[in-house]
């Protein structure tokens, strides 16, 4: 058995599309965020530095070479042959159109590049941007709009310090569908002052709302954050792998059966990752989730299980 046995995941999906492997290769276009510029605030979100995820650090070199220096890195363990340009770090959307443009396009003449991948904030997508990706994705080219949610509850947004609400997302992804771009949303379980009872919830919001793909990623704890000092003072305790392993299985239970994950875990580079130490690694945690869901005899899109499980643990992330 394989995760995929229990989870309807992104790489299955383009196995299936494609019938071949298809691989997103992450960029760091130069961006910027609102909540980093002084439009809506400084320093980011308490959990933020951008350095333990971006492919390129602060020195982010052309498309063209990101992407080949990816396909290198994804060459020793894949022979995929197709790609989509993952525009990663930052808010990928926050520019003037003409830039957007010309930035997507840089990366959609590569011949092997059959469509992008857009993570930005909810509050960040206006209609002309929007336009651009349906047209792409009229043409035919497989295109996903990733939006940063991360939690529902508003309360959590501020004390995170996100600079949006759950409204924003709520527009942003009602505009998203009515034009057909796929969504995929990002959720963090273990935000500070959250249970399991919050997770759930949030999940059960952003189905409602509707969805095609979710990236689920445990609050980890890297330098140079906010949320660093917290910990550090003991205001804020990191999940542990089976808390959160236990949680993900939840959450995936819950979930229709056509939603598909692009991502059950995060990890962040070990210079940079203070807590917990189990995020340095992604596939404990991706075994752990299946072995629970295994124990469970249980699957995506079975929701049954779920507060049998789970009823009398509260996850408290303080």
């Amino acid at each position: 058995m394989a995760l995929s046995d229990y989870v309807n995941t992104f790489g299955q999906l383009m196995l299936h599309r494609y019938g071949e492997r298809v691989h997103k290769l992450a960029i760091h276009a130069g961006f910027t965020c609102p909540n980093r510029d002084g439009s809506k605030g400084r320093g980011g979100c308490t959990f933020c530095n951008n350095a333990s995820f971006n492919p390129a650090g602060h020195q982010p070199t052309s498309i063209a070479a990101q992407l080949a220096a990816g396909r290198r890195v994804i060459g020793q363990f894949s022979k995929a042959r197709r790609f989509l340009a993952y525009f990663q770090a930052y808010t990928n959307t926050y520019a003037a159109h003409e830039v957007l443009v010309a930035l997507y396009a840089q990366a959609l003449t590569e011949p092997d590049v059959i469509g992008l991948s857009i993570g930005t904030r909810p509050d960040c997508v206006p209609e002309m941007t929007l336009d651009l990706l349906a047209g792409y994705h009229d043409q035919g080219l497989e295109i996903w709009l990733e939006l940063g949610l991360q939690s529902a509850f508003d309360q959590t947004l501020a004390r995170v310090r996100r600079g949006h609400g759950l409204a924003e997302y709520r527009q942003a992804v009602s505009a998203a569908r009515a034009r057909g771009i796929p969504v995929c949303t990002h959720l963090i379980i273990g935000l500070p002052g959250e249970t399991a009872a919050h997770w759930r919830q949030t999940l059960d919001i952003v189905l409602e709302l509707g969805v095609d793909g979710l990236k689920l990623h445990p609050l980890h704890v890297v330098r140079n954050t906010r949320l660093a000092g917290q910990w550090r003072r003991g205001e804020y305790r990191p999940l542990t792998l089976h808390e959160y392993t236990r949680a993900a299985a939840d959450l995936v239970q819950r979930t229709p059966p056509q939603v598909v994950f692009h991502r059950l875990t995060g990890t962040a580079p070990p210079d940079l990752l203070l807590a917990p130490d189990w995020c340095a690694h992604k596939w404990p945690v991706l075994n752990g989730v299946e072995a629970e869901l295994k124990r469970r005899g249980t699957r995506q899109g079975q929701p049954d299980l779920v507060l049998r499980a789970t009823q009398e643990e509260t996850y408290l992330a303080i």
